[in-house]
Order: C-alpha cells, then sequence, then structure tokens
C-alpha cells in the first residue's frame, strides 16, 4: 500500500498525472474551473477542508502505527527465526518491506503536508519527486506480491505433484517484483514537480506531484491505461481464477481415499491459508477499485466534477479509503493469522536473559537452528 497525496489544485498550461500518488484532478486551467484564488476564499479554511484533513490524519496516524510497528516486528523475527522463513512468509516479507518503508519514511511528510501546512509542500523539490516515488513503488510492489502469493498457492495446491518453487526461484520472483515496480514507477519521479499553486493572505500554497505538460496529455493517458491494466484489472482477473481453481480443489472437489487425521488437519490449515489470502483479495479491490474508477472519471471524463464543490470531500474519502488496504494487510499477515508476536517476545526474552552458564538456552537453539527446508510443503501460514 501505499500512502495517496492527491490535491485539488490546477496549474495552467498543464495536464494533471494520476500516479496513484499526487495528481491535478483536471485538465482545467485556472478560468476553466473558477477555483477561489482570492483571500477571502482559502479553500484550507472551509468546513470541508477541516473535515478532511482529520480524516486524512487519522488514515496516516494509523498507517504510522499498524504498519509501521507491525510489519517491523514481522521482519525482525522473520530475520531471526528461521522456523518463519517458508516460501509464502518470504513472499509476505515484500508487502511488509514496502508497507514498512512508506509508514516511516512517507507518512510524516504527507502529515506536514496534509494537516500541518495544509497542502503546501516546504522539503523540496528532491524529496517531493522521492516521497512521491517511494509510494507508487510501494503500491506496485504490493500488488506483484500479491500476486505471487496467489500463483504460489495455485501451484501448491492445484499441482501437487510438480516441484515446488525453491528459494532460489522465490528469490528471482522477489527481486523480479521490485525490479517491475521500479522501473513503470519512473514516470511518476521524473514528471514529479512544485509548483505556486495561489496564493491566500500573502501565504503561498506550494503543490507537490505529478504535472504532465498539455502536449503529453496522450502518453500520460495510454501510461494510465497500461498501469490500470497492468497493476490492477490483471492482477485481481489472474489472483480471482487462481483462488477459484484452489477453491474448488479443497471444498468441491472429493479426497480419494481414506483420510486420516493428519490429512484433515492438513486441510483445514490450507483452507485457513486460502480464506485469509482471498480476504486480503477482497479488501485489496474493495480498496483500489473505487480509487481508480474515480480516477478514470477524473481524467477522461472531468466534466463531471465541474464547478463540484464537494469534490475535495469526496476525493479525500476514497483516498482514505484506498490508504487503509495497508493497514488490512499488516493486521491479516502478521496479527491475525501468524505467530510473529511470540516469535518477537520469544527473541525479547531471550536478548534480555543474562547467560551465566556460558551456553544457549534450547529455546536460542531452536530460533537459530530450526527451519523449514525449501522443497517442504507448507500448509498454513504461520501467523497468529
Amino acid at each position: 500500500m501505499a500512502a495517496q497525496n492527491g490535491n485539488t489544485t490546477f496549474a495552467p498550461n498543464f495536464s494533471p498525472a494520476q500516479d496513484h500518488t499526487s495528481s491535478l484532478p483536471f485538465n482545467f486551467s485556472y478560468g476553466d474551473y473558477d477555483l477561489p484564488l482570492d483571500e477571502d476564499e482559502d479553500m484550507t479554511k472551509t468546513r470541508t477542508f477541516f473535515a478532511a484533513k482529520i480524516v486524512i490524519g487519522v488514515a496516516l496516524a494509523g498507517i504510522m502505527l499498524v504498519c509501521g510497528i507491525g510489519n517491523f516486528v514481522f521482519i525482525a523475527a522473520l530475520a531471526r527465526c528461521k522456523k518463519l522463513r517458508n516460501l509464502t512468509n518470504l513472499l509476505i516479507a515484500n508487502l511488509a518491506v514496502s508497507d514498512f518503508l512508506v509508514a516511516v519514511i512517507c507518512c510524516p511528510f504527507e502529515m506536514d503536508y496534509y494537516v500541518v501546512r495544509q497542502l503546501s509542500w516546504e522539503h523540496g523539490h528532491a524529496l517531493c519527486a522521492s516521497v512521491n516515488y517511494l509510494r507508487t513503488v510501494s503500491l506496485y510492489v504490493s500488488t506483484n506480491a500479491l500476486l505471487a502469493i496467489a500463483i504460489d498457492r495455485y501451484l501448491a495446491i492445484v499441482h501437487p505433484l510438480k516441484p515446488r518453487m525453491n528459494y532460489q526461484t522465490a528469490s528471482f520472483l522477489i527481486a523480479l517484483v521490485w525490479v517491475v515496480s521500479i522501473l513503470i514507477a519512473i514516470p511518476s519521479a521524473y514528471f514529479t514537480t512544485e509548483t505556486v499553486l495561489f496564493i491566500v493572505k500573502s501565504q503561498e500554497k506550494i503543490f507537490c506531484g505529478q504535472i504532465w505538460p498539455v502536449d503529453q496529455q496522450l502518453y500520460y493517458k495510454s501510461y494510465f491505461l497500461f498501469i490500470f491494466g497492468v497493476e490492477f484489472v490483471g492482477p485481481v482477473l489472474t489472483m480471482t481464477l487462481c483462488y477459484a481453481r484452489v477453491s474448488r480443489e479443497l471444498w468441491f472437489k472429493a479426497v480419494p481415499g481414506f483420510q486420516t487425521e493428519q490429512i484433515r488437519k492438513r486441510l483445514r490449515c490450507r483452507r485457513k491459508t486460502v480464506l485469509v489470502l482471498m480476504c486480503v483479495l477482497t479488501a485489496y479491490v474493495l480498496c483500489w477499485a473505487p480509487f481508480y474508477g474515480f480516477s478514470i472519471v477524473r481524467d477522461f471524463f472531468p466534466t463531471v466534477f465541474v464547478k463540484e464543490k464537494h469534490y475535495l470531500t469526496a476525493f479525500y474519502v476514497v483516498e482514505c479509503i484506498a490508504m487503509s488496504n495497508s493497514m488490512i494487510n499488516t493486521v491479516c499477515f502478521v496479527t491475525v493469522k501468524n505467530n510473529t508476536v511470540k516469535y518477537f517476545k520469544k527473541m525479547l526474552l531471550l536478548h534480555w536473559r543474562p547467560s551465566h552458564h556460558g551456553s544457549k538456552s534450547s529455546a536460542d537453539l531452536e530460533l537459530k537452528t530450526s527451519g523449514m527446508p525449501a522443497t517442504e510443503e507448507v500448509d498454513c501460514i504461520r501467523l497468529k
């Protein structure tokens, strides 16, 4: 997930870029949209903006706390405890790393931009471009990681006799997820800029986000449709098909032969794992579909929002729904179905326990030496 940063602001002779981070909402100039620029019409002083500021502030604070702390616990436990290093958890680690970076690096700047300075960027062009770029990369990493997890579960359950993914293949897949995300997000950094949005009461409001020149509208729209297909429609359809096939295999296909208690337990574990992943997919669609839908209407049918005074509130609501997805991922993977917290507590106890006997405790040995072979079947995500 990546936190978004959309502003209801406009720049003459520019068209907006929808980079899933910051963008100008319409293809209009100041005169076309009649944006209030008088000193008595400061949009940041309206009740609508005040309500939106509270909503976005609460959302950002939640992301910093939930994603910052939760993903740190998961990453630390995964680095220390070999028992957690199954293939599924290594793929989940991509989500944790990307969401953690956004929570600790991007969200504080967003809090300052939205809440403290009320839509004014005061940190320079380099940080403006970096924050926008990191948010965009994080979103694509999360999407691609969810897709990789779905394909891994599909291969493990629907085609159990085929060779499982090993750590070498998983490492290549993880690298591919990051490389693809980094490359396709480059325009979000290239077209990010600062510009004086408007001046109220002798105070400049500096916009930070993507601004594409008017003569490149066709390139922007092509880029947006490419991203929409590659990073939303395609992954959602693929994950849906994978989980539909997995569900048919687990719930509607009779298991031949006598079912021992061990077989029944493995089946229950697989079902629980798939249910969690299906909930994550559902949350992803519910969070991001409104944002993509809003962006399509905004960029391809801009007259729908012409002179709509509640546009700012609507955009912030949609944006907060999208941002909440990172918290849902953290709660599902780190808190609901994982033993991460248990392992983290054990790590802390081992760290503070005095070692006068010069020998390592059995618990410490368990943490360091217990491992999961790369080809061993992993049915349950070890998350509590």
